[in-house]
């Protein structure tokens, strides 16, 4: 897949994973994109530890949702403990 195949299903993945995930998450376009390519690095790095995906294979679109879901989880987990901290 090329680049702009990779950012248009970003973008759609950083979408659904937003509607999924309950709250108020302040993002722009950009910011939805890249939520959605890094969730599904990450998702491909969950699904080769529980064996799901062999390291030729990129994640699935439901990888990379659950990816972006635990990359949105994680940053307001760590915008809330910062503004504690304050």
């Amino acid at each position: 897949m090329g680049i702009i195949g990779t950012i248009i299903i970003g973008f759609f993945v950083g979408l659904i994973a937003r509607f999924v995930k309950p709250g108020n998450d302040h993002m722009g376009v950009i910011s939805t994109t890249l939520l959605g390519i890094l969730g599904a690095v990450i998702g491909r790095f969950i699904g080769e530890a529980l064996g799901i995906y062999s390291s030729n294979h990129p994640a699935g679109f439901v990888g990379a949702v659950l990816g972006a879901v635990l990359l949105l989880a994680f940053s307001k987990a760590s915008r809330e403990r910062n503004s504690m901290l304050r």
